[in-house]
């Protein structure tokens, strides 16, 4: 799932500071278990990809800075 998101990134399917799938969306979506859709969030943010606001979701990171 990761792998996925990774890609819609890179295309522009998801932009700098657009929201990405939250972990109930990656379940509903690839029917993950939250752990997994986590895992595929914490793998994201490690990688400075995305960020997370808390109460507002996570984002896509600015590439440009």
């Amino acid at each position: 799932m990761a792998d996925i998101i990774r890609r819609r990134i890179a295309d522009g399917t998801y932009p700098p500071r657009t929201r990405v799938p939250s972990v109930l969306q990656l379940q509903a979506e690839f029917g993950i278990a939250a752990a997994t859709g986590q895992k595929v969030h914490r793998a994201l943010r490690d990688e400075g990809l995305i960020y997370t606001e808390p109460g507002l979701g996570s984002f896509v990171a600015r590439t440009d800075d």
